[in-house]
């Protein structure tokens, strides 16, 4: 293995019940976004919520992941996949980017099947942004599967 990286994730409010299973088996798996680690060892220095729209807790939780040795903050599936997608997600990769000089990461997880049918077919993500911001995460059918 190289160098260990040390990231902080942070999850959409609306799954602030999430206990992270996907995003920590995905980890763990080094699948979605995290396949980026396939030979770096990773450890997750903050976990947390964006506080609800607009996002509040983001002014403040990099900010503490920082302190925690955070290099890289990645926004959870969550907000790519949920309905409507989250509206702030480039407000707060700009904003993350801007303020802390951080790399940003849009998703954790494989985006789950069932999320990737429905999107499909309500042509969420069709724009070259959306496109971009969908593709760490955007794996074959098999792993989708996996993951719903």
């Amino acid at each position: 293995m190289e160098d260990k990286i040390k990231i902080g994730i942070i999850i959409c409010d609306r799954y602030r019940r999430c206990a992270g299973g996907k995003c920590f088996r995905s980890l763990r798996k080094k699948e979605g976004a995290f396949s980026r680690y396939k030979n770096i060892e990773v450890e997750v220095v903050g976990y947390t919520t964006c506080d609800g729209c607009p996002g509040g807790n983001i002014e403040y939780a990099v900010d503490e992941m920082m302190g925690n040795g955070a290099t890289v903050i990645h926004l959870a599936t969550g907000f790519i996949v949920g309905y409507p997608p989250c509206p702030y997600i480039k407000d707060f990769t700009n904003f993350i980017k801007t303020k802390y000089g951080l790399e940003v990461v849009c998703g954790t997880h494989p985006i789950p099947q069932k999320y990737f049918l429905m999107h499909e077919k309500l042509g969420t993500w069709q724009s070259s942004e959306w496109q971009e911001i969908i593709q760490p995460t955007l794996v074959d059918k098999v792993l989708r599967l996996e993951y719903d």
